[in-house]
């Protein structure tokens, strides 16, 4: 969708309103207070637009409640602007550009983004455990560079950056997650959590790797240190690729990311890969 088509198809707050109750009732209105189907628009000159109230708990709602947009003075047509502008940014936007884009301030532009990151969480939980081939890597995020002002950072284990977990299906599913190490008592109940024991595992040669291979129904690596990258079909490219676009979003776009938000960082590129995949499956 261009920059035009979008803003044809969302000409007005109606449009916009119309939209979202689509998305979001797809098979009548919910009441978001007790759950009740049964709701009626009200009507009078006090009332807001699209303002409904539940025929149960006499609840009053709107499409918005509930929601990362609740009570929200933003005008629904910027909302649906930023979700636009975050989709289509490969490697994200911050919210220095994004504030500029929209027309309202940094700390706005902030939150709204930070909102729409958590509505694109993809929850594991929801659909089910990767399978067929899996590649797993981790990714050392964040921090400050290795020298500054004199100070040499430590790399590898000694490095303060946080250590980002990445599980990718070469079907298209990938999953992501902080983790406090590399250790094998860390990455086992991780594993297990995204990947399924059915699956077979491809890894490098990280010692915690060469033990947590051996409980799933089939594992491989490749030897990064005498620069073998690929061995028939045995490679960890796919997720090095999404690691590589984090490390990209990182230095190119936001610059510094703290421990704390690197999760809602990561759920905007997890998102668009499970939606990618997910399209191309209906073509």
């Amino acid at each position: 969708m261009t920059l035009n088509q979008f803003r044809n198809m969302f000409p007005d707050e109606g449009a916009c309103r119309k939209y979202l109750e689509k998305v979001i009732w797809p098979s009548g209105r919910v009441c978001p207070h007790c759950g009740c189907l049964s709701s009626w628009r009200l009507q009078s000159n006090s009332a807001r637009s699209g303002l409904y109230e539940c025929s149960a708990c006499a609840g009053q709602f709107t499409v918005t409640t509930k929601t990362p947009l609740h009570s929200t003075k933003l005008p629904l047509q910027t909302w649906l602007l930023a979700l636009y502008f975050i989709i289509y940014s490969s490697k994200g936007i911050s919210s220095v550009i994004l504030a500029k884009w929209l027309g309202v301030n940094q700390k706005t532009a902030w939150k709204v983004g930070h909102a729409i990151r958590t509505m694109m969480t993809v929850h594991a939980d929801s659909i089910g455990l990767l399978s067929g081939v899996v590649e797993l890597d981790e990714k050392y995020l964040g921090g400050k560079p290795r020298f500054q002002h004199g100070v040499k950072h430590p790399r590898g284990k000694g490095t303060k950056k946080t250590c980002v977990h990445v599980a990718v299906s070469r079907k298209g599913s990938v999953r992501a997650g902080v983790i406090p190490g590399d250790s094998y008592a860390v990455l086992a109940p991780h594993v297990k959590r995204f990947v399924s024991l059915d699956a077979r595992v491809m890894t490098d040669q990280l010692h915690a790797y060469m033990a947590l291979g051996k409980e799933f129904s089939g594992h491989e690596s490749v030897n990064h240190g005498i620069k073998e990258y690929a061995r028939g079909k045995a490679h960890v490219n796919t997720a090095e690729s999404f690691n590589a676009i984090q490390e990209r979003a990182k230095q190119g776009v936001f610059h510094y990311v703290s421990r704390q938000h690197i999760p809602r960082y990561e759920s905007p590129r997890v998102f668009r890969r499970q939606f990618s995949f997910e399209s191309s499956c209906l073509v």
